[in-house]
């Protein structure tokens, strides 16, 4: 068998889509060719917003075996594992932080796999020849960067890097998701939790419906242009009220309609017929991710229902068995979305500041560990 070729490519269009997508599977839709190329080609991933793509590929001959997106940052926005601290720190004592190697899903903190392999190649000779393009070392490879980040990756993936390189500094995050556990329906979702948070619930979605709202999920085929364009206006919304634009714009989505129309959900909410509200869901072939949400008026609970319940309804009607909501938020503990621990990587060249950031890990991860044992003793289950 012929070795590992490293190639660092500078647009995913560089690969042909079916060759990349053959080694993605089917639960992952933020991996799929389709995703990435629509960040690139509607502008919302390029050298002009920081994002310099510098995709990891693998080749025996003309054969694509290994792929992983990968970027180089200039500022460290869209990324939702922080290290502005770091960065702040190092140039104060004269160091330069960026640019700086990132392998992640930009704008999408949700868990998944970052390196696809073909089968039958060694994982751990792919890692071995991955690492060149960060440590410096090979031909064609980015030279002198200051670190590199694995964001957001699978539990199995990060014990992998791990293994092959110990060095790589761990750190410690928590996000809040909902797992089907032999619900069946809603109501045997509540039937798990408590009679309190049962009822809280149930006055939440009533409160809903008597403000005169009503809540339709449209998937695929089914959003038009303009319930798409309806919804690009809410997402705006909620970015303006920070006063700033959002990080995608109207052409990304109008490309993910396109070219990936069964990977999409869109949960509109219509007062007296007229839509007021949507939040844009993607899913794969077990997992339900809540990415996007914007509304043009003020209702009590609304985000709770389109965010969430209608998320929930759709995993059961639909046998999905795991509903990534997106980043943050204590209040979706009360709503059965359960802590998970979650573990990004960090290479640092410099060992003065890489002494540094590990210090910082191991007191942070401390404190993560023991906020995510509290936040699960919080959940509303019944005992």
């Amino acid at each position: 068998m012929s070795s590992l070729v490293l190639q660092e490519l500078p647009a995913i269009e560089a690969v042909p889509a079916a060759a990349w997508n053959a080694l993605v599977g089917d639960d992952h839709p933020f991996l799929r060719h389709e995703f990435l190329h629509a960040l690139e080609a509607s502008g919302s991933v390029s050298p002009a917003t920081g994002w310099v793509p510098r995709h990891l590929t693998l080749w025996q001959g003309e054969r694509l075996v290994g792929a992983m997106p990968h970027y180089l940052k200039h500022h460290s926005f869209g990324e939702y594992v922080f290290d502005w601290s770091w960065a702040d720190a190092w140039e104060r004592a004269g160091g330069r932080y960026y640019p700086k190697g990132l392998t992640a899903i930009p704008y999408t903190p949700a868990p998944g796999p970052r390196l696809a392999l073909a089968e039958g190649i060694d994982p751990l000779a792919a890692r071995e020849a991955l690492a060149m393009a960060w440590e410096g070392r090979g031909e064609g490879v980015a030279s002198e960067l200051s670190s590199w980040h694995l964001l957001f990756a699978e539990e199995a993936e990060v014990a992998a890097w791990q293994a092959a390189r110990p060095g790589l500094l761990a750190r410690h995050g928590v996000q809040f998701q909902w797992r089907d556990a032999g619900y069946g329906d809603f109501e045997g979702f509540l039937a798990a939790m408590t009679s309190k948070r049962r009822k809280a619930i149930r006055r939440e979605r009533r409160l809903v419906a008597d403000q005169g709202l009503t809540l339709h999920r449209l998937e695929g085929e089914e959003i038009d242009a303009a319930a798409l364009e309806h919804f690009f206006r809410c997402y705006e919304i909620t970015y303006l009220e920070r006063g700033r634009h959002g990080y995608l714009n109207p052409d990304f989505f109008r490309r993910l309609r396109a070219t990936m129309p069964e990977s999409l959900l869109l949960v509109q909410a219509r007062l007296e017929g007229r839509p007021v509200a949507a939040a844009l869901c993607l899913q794969g072939a077990r997992t339900l991710y809540g990415r996007y949400w914007g509304s043009e008026v003020m209702a009590d609970c609304l985000h709770f229902e389109a965010c969430y319940y209608q998320g929930i309804e759709h995993c059961l009607a639909r046998g999905l068995t795991l509903f990534d909501p997106g980043t943050q938020g204590e209040h979706k503990l009360a709503r059965g979305f359960a802590p998970r621990l979650l573990t990004s990587l960090h290479h640092i060249a410099d060992p003065r500041l890489r002494d540094a950031v590990a210090r910082f890990c191991a007191e942070e991860r401390a404190q993560i560990r023991a906020y995510c044992a509290a936040a699960t003793q919080a959940l509303p289950f019944r005992a």
